[in-house]
Formats: C-alpha cells, sequence, structure tokens
C-alpha cells in the first residue's frame, strides 16, 4: 500500500497463542469462543504483524515480533510456530537485510513486540538491526525498568535492556510526527504510553492499533483484555479514537488478528463493526 511518499508492507513474523480468557477480560467464553476458538489448553491464535515503511530515504519498522531467543519451554506454552514466517525470512522476501533499516518504532515492550529487537549472538543479545534507531516513550521505558506484579511477565529484559546498553534506543515523549506524515498517538490503558503510528497523507490514514485493538473482535468497546492495566482507560481510548476513525474514513491495522490484517468500519446499533476487510 502506499500512502503518500511511503510504500507500506505487512511483515508476517510468525503465529503464537496466548490463553483467551486473559485475551477478553471479563467478556464470556461463550462470546469469543465463536470468533475466536480455542485450542485444548484454551489458548488462541494470534498473529505478530509488523509495518515495513520506505520512503523519504528512510527503511523503517513498526514493532518487529516475538523474535528467536525463546527456550523450548517458552515455546511450548506461547505455542510460537515460526515455521512458515519469521521476521527476517519475510524482510528477505522484500530484499531487505538488518543493516538496512534504519529506524524502528516499538509500540511498547512486550514480548511480542519488541521480541525482534535482539538477537542472540555468541550467547549474549545484541541489537537485530546494528544502524537503526529504536523509539519508544520515554514513560513506558521507565516502567519497563520497574514493572509491576501485574505485567511482569509481559517484559523480557534481553529484548531491549541491549538497546541502551549498545545507544540505539531514543526514548521520546509524548504525542509528535516523528517522520514527516508519520504521528505517534500514546494509549495508556494497556500499558503506560503504548505509541500508536498513524500515517496519512490527507486522503488516505492508517492506524497501527497495536494493543487497543489486536484482533477484529476486541472492536466493541467492553472488549477489553484482561492484560491491561487501565482497562477503564482503554474503553475510553476507543471511545476517543473509533469515532473518528469512523468518521475519517481510516484504515485500522490490526497487528495480532490471525486471519485479517486491516479493517474500515461501519456504525451498526451495537456499535462499530468491521465494514470492509482489506489487505495492505
Amino acid at each position: 500500500m502506499k500512502i503518500g511518499s511511503y510504500d507500506i508492507q505487512v511483515l508476517e513474523t510468525g503465529h503464537f497463542a496466548l490463553d483467551g480468557g486473559a485475551m477478553f477480560g471479563v467478556v464470556p467464553w461463550v462470546f469469543w469462543s465463536k470468533t475466536n476458538p480455542p485450542d485444548e489448553r484454551q489458548r488462541i491464535d494470534l498473529a505478530a504483524r509488523c509495518w515495513l515503511i520506505r520512503g523519504n530515504g528512510r527503511t523503517i519498522l513498526v514493532d518487529d515480533g516475538n523474535g528467536t531467543k525463546w527456550p523450548d519451554k517458552l515455546r511450548d506454552i506461547y505455542k510460537l510456530d515460526t515455521s512458515r514466517h519469521d521476521l527476517l525470512s519475510s524482510l528477505n522476501q522484500h530484499g531487505i537485510s538488518p543493516d538496512d533499516i534504519t529506524d524502528v518504532i516499538l509500540t511498547h515492550l512486550h514480548f511480542d513486540h519488541a521480541g525482534g529487537s535482539t538477537t542472540m549472538v555468541g550467547g549474549k543479545p545484541i541489537p537485530t538491526f546494528p544502524r537503526a534507531r529504536y523509539y519508544v516513550q520515554k514513560n513506558h521505558w521507565e516502567l519497563s525498568q520497574k514493572p509491576t506484579e501485574k505485567d511482569r511477565g509481559s517484559f523480557m529484559r534481553d529484548d531491549f535492556m541491549p538497546l541502551m546498553e549498545h545507544g540505539v534506543l531514543e526514548l521520546v515523549e509524548g504525542e509528535f510526527e516523528i517522520f514527516p506524515g508519520i504521528e505517534l498517538i500514546v494509549c495508556n490503558g494497556h500499558t503506560s504510553s503504548q505509541q500508536l503510528p498513524k500515517i496519512s497523507d490527507g486522503k488516505t490514514t492508517m492506524l497501527f492499533c497495536c494493543d487497543l485493538v489486536p484482533t477484529a473482535s476486541h472492536l466493541p468497546y467492553p472488549y477489553v483484555m484482561g492484560y491491561d492495566v487501565r482497562p477503564l482507560v482503554t474503553i475510553e481510548e476507543k471511545k476517543r479514537i473509533l469515532p473518528r476513525a469512523y468518521e475519517e474514513g481510516w484504515i485500522l491495522f490490526l497487528e495480532h488478528d490471525p486471519a485479517v490484517q486491516a479493517v474500515k468500519l461501519q456504525s451498526t446499533e451495537k456499535g462499530f463493526a468491521v465494514g470492509e476487510k482489506l489487505v495492505v
């Protein structure tokens, strides 16, 4: 997809699975299991998609998936499957090597979004993209250094500490245009200072929904993950962003939906729903 001076491709980095109840919070099993059927361990299938953005002399990644630094026990728990796709093979399909990446926008530092930021070499994690600058919100970085009991399991220090140690991490603050035509929207419901990139040329706008709306099934306001540290804030953020997305015809990119890359919204009596499914 081309928006303004940018070409945007979707990178599939593999699938994984999380507990369905945790993914839908207070929503009863009888509802979410119809759209997201669980396996025998009550896990639902999830994608880990990223953006590859090229233009204006830059080659930008938005998030980088789960990565490859996983021991067998955790691979089994999270049902990690990179048999068809992983980050580097997907980049290679577009003729891109790790050295070509100029920038990595990390929406936040949970393992399924920042795991590919580093790679094990000689038993030590080092930045996967050595020539890139990595961007994360300062408030979120501070949380990652002292996570709470609720979200500690989502942060794996080998994913992000080497970025600071190698001097490639840039801490940013608030909402602003990080590159021409690419704006960061900050949300605090899922985690402190999650940054959602929005790319627009005035005619077409696409929002990287990240964990504000991880799948198409999470479009209804009350469908909020149990992982969210401030679920009521997530609901208010959805109430702020989704009406605007509908009114202005935004494309909503779904990072974790196993089958649907992106959608446009329709308004129904029950709220916003999928109006059109899109392939980016």
